[in-house]
């Protein structure tokens, strides 16, 4: 076996590297800490708070989270339909390892600040 595929072997079973994949892509977040914020929205009201998202990414994005079993979505049989999102349990703890990261990111950024 290659150092490579050794190595991409390593990483894929890296719990870390599991959960980055799970919240990495450019809108993911977002929807996250929306919904963290908000704790329960609707589909449009998403699509109105995030700049710039597309609906084809919006819905993409909504069924990998619930896929992930991070957030939930409810749909009501009402005329007309009302779907609306939240965070599961997962999603919640999500959020408070999310807010860890946040710290220790302010602090770095307050270091390198401090050291130009």
């Amino acid at each position: 076996m290659s150092n490579k595929a050794l190595y991409n072997n390593r990483l894929n079973d890296c719990p870390l590297t599991f959960t980055l994949n799970i919240i990495g892509g450019k809108w993911r977040l977002p929807i996250i800490w929306l919904l963290h914020k908000n704790k329960t929205m609707r589909y449009n009201e998403l699509k109105r708070s995030i700049d710039g998202i597309t609906n084809m990414m919006l819905t993409q994005s909504l069924r990998e989270l619930e896929a992930y079993d991070i957030i939930k979505r409810e749909q009501f049989m009402e005329v007309p339909p009302r779907v609306e999102y939240s965070l599961t349990d997962n999603g919640h703890d999500l959020v408070s390892a999310l807010k860890v990261l946040a710290n220790w990111g302010s602090k770095m950024k307050n270091i390198l600040v401090e050291s130009k």
